[in-house]
Parts: C-alpha cells; sequence; structure tokens
C-alpha cells in the first residue's frame, strides 16, 4: 500500500542505499592517491590536492607483491576449486540419492553454519601441527611444525564448506527426477549423470558459489595470519597489506596502505563484474531471499 502511494519512497531507499555502499570503496581510492599529510586532516577533502602515484609505487616497494599475489591466487583458486567440487557431488547426493541417514547427514551440515568459522581454528592449527611425516614430524606427529610452514596450511581448512552444500542441494532437488531416471534406464551411471545432466544444469549457482567462495577466501586475514607467524613465506596478501601500518613516514601511512587495498580488492572487483548478472540469477534460481 505504501509502495504504491509513494512510489519514489522505493528509489528513494534504494538509491541511499548505493550511496552508503559506494562512498566508502571511492573514499578509499580517492585516499590512495593523496600526498603527504593530506589523509585525516580537518576540514576533510575527499578529493586529493593532486593525484599522486607515489602511493602505489611505495607499497610495491614495501611488500613483496610477487609472492604475496601468489600465496593468496593458489590458496584461494585450490579453496574454491575444492568447494564446488564438494559442494556439488555432496549436494547431488543429498539432493537426488536416497540413502539411509540422508536427512541426519544434511542437518549436521546446517548445523557447521552455526558456529563462526574462526571457533575451529586452534583445532585445525593443532592438528596441522601434529600431521605425521610433515614439517619435521614423525609418524605420530611429534617433533616438528607439521604443516603450518607449508602453503597446504593456508587452504586445508576451507576445503570443504557447508554453506555451498547446503547451497548446491537446494537447488538440484528442483530437477525433475525423470530426467535422471531416464538418463539410467539408457545406462548412465551415477557420476555420469552427476557430470552430464546435473553440473550443466546448476551453472548458475555454481558460479555464485565460486564468485561467493574466491571472495571469501581472497579475503581471509585471521588464519593466514595464525599461519604467517608459523612462517613469513607463505604469507597473503591481506596479511602484507596491514604490515604497511609499519610504514617509516606517519603522514603517508593512510594513504599508503589504502593503495595496497585498491591492489588487494581489484583481482576481486573484477571477477564480480563480470560474474554478477550469474550470480544474481543463482541466488534467485536457489530460493535464498
Amino acid at each position: 500500500m505504501i509502495r504504491r502511494r509513494f512510489p519514489w519512497l522505493s528509489y528513494l531507499v534504494v538509491v541511499i542505499g548505493a550511496v552508503l555502499t559506494v562512498v566508502p570503496f571511492l573514499d578509499m581510492v580517492m585516499t590512495s592517491f593523496k600526498g603527504a599529510g593530506e589523509a585525516g586532516t580537518l576540514p576533510y577533502r575527499f578529493l586529493p590536492e593532486a593525484f599522486d602515484l607515489s602511493n602505489y609505487r611505495a607499497a610495491m616497494d614495501q611488500l613483496d607483491l610477487p609472492v604475496l599475489f601468489r600465496n593468496s591466487v593458489v590458496a584461494t583458486a585450490v579453496i574454491t576449486g575444492s568447494v564446488l567440487l564438494t559442494s556439488s557431488l555432496a549436494g547431488y547426493a543429498l539432493a537426488k540419492l536416497r540413502f539411509p541417514g540422508r536427512n541426519l547427514i544434511f542437518r549436521l551440515v546446517l548445523s557447521t553454519m552455526m558456529f563462526p568459522p574462526f571457533l575451529f581454528f586452534i583445532p585445525h592449527f593443532l592438528i596441522l601441527v601434529h600431521w605425521p611425516l610433515a614439517g619435521g614430524n614423525d609418524l605420530f606427529g611429534r617433533g616438528g611444525a607439521g604443516l603450518t610452514v607449508s602453503i597446504a596450511a593456508l587452504a586445508l581448512p576451507f576445503l570443504v564448506n557447508g554453506f555451498g552444500i547446503f547451497l548446491m542441494r537446494q537447488f538440484m532437488v528442483s530437477i525433475p527426477d525423470e530426467v535422471l531416471e531416464a538418463a539410467r534406464i539408457d545406462g548412465a551411471g551415477e557420476f555420469a549423470v552427476w557430470w552430464r545432466i546435473v553440473v550443466p544444469q546448476t551453472r548458475p549457482v555454481v558460479l555464485t558459489l565460486a564468485l561467493l567462495t574466491f571472495v571469501h577466501a581472497w579475503n581471509e586475514y585471521i588464519w593466514a595470519l595464525l599461519i604467517s607467524t608459523a612462517n613469513p613465506d607463505v604469507m597473503t596478501l591481506p596479511v602484507g597489506i596491514q604490515f604497511l601500518q609499519d610504514y617509516v613516514d606517519p603522514t603517508r601511512t593512510m594513504p599508503i596502505v589504502m593503495a595496497g587495498l585498491v591492489l588487494s580488492v581489484l583481482p576481486v572487483l573484477i571477477p564480480f563484474l563480470l560474474l554478477q548478472k550469474y550470480y544474481i540469477r543463482g541466488v534467485m534460481l536457489s530460493g535464498l531471499k
């Protein structure tokens, strides 16, 4: 009723929400071009006096960008690929296969979404520390650092995602069983049914899950910081940017940090802009509000 009488109110809410979302990002970009002493001064200036690219050069000089990007890309690619594979297979099993305990398993998967991820960081770290025959450990996981000193530690705790399984399962439930039964009658095995029939139909939700997983894995900070304390060589880009806070010139600290943040955001922003239509379609088809 209110929407019909005041249609402009809906547009006003959308515009306000867009401004509140976009302005902080634009402020970050503008601050990255500010010179020494411009950031944090009063009265506040949104635009820099002169667009200064030296902040980006300083950020690159302070950070070992090739190594940081390599670690971030490797960890993000492994996590995203694993989540897509395991979520698709588990979602198919929970949606289309009949076996004892299926509903119980699905409830257990849902229960994993109720706990904050950092709650499991200490158990994960202890498991990696005592990983047998790795990092100087013996067969019983004693004597060394385990997998905490390897780049694999960045990805191992995130290879399976409960939300991904839930998202894929909710989408696959809508696929007609008759289509799958026809394939089975023609002699297709379960793997062939999943790969040739189910996977092509789940492309929108797969791209949605890939984008969400990519963004989360790329921006992961707490776990990456914990692993970096054991081996600085596996430091990722978000952790490295935090170290820009120790820049020697305090008048340039904030612009250089913002320049580093812009560099870290671009690999996330570009895929999102290219895949946003699939993201919106995947969310709508999955029945999420």
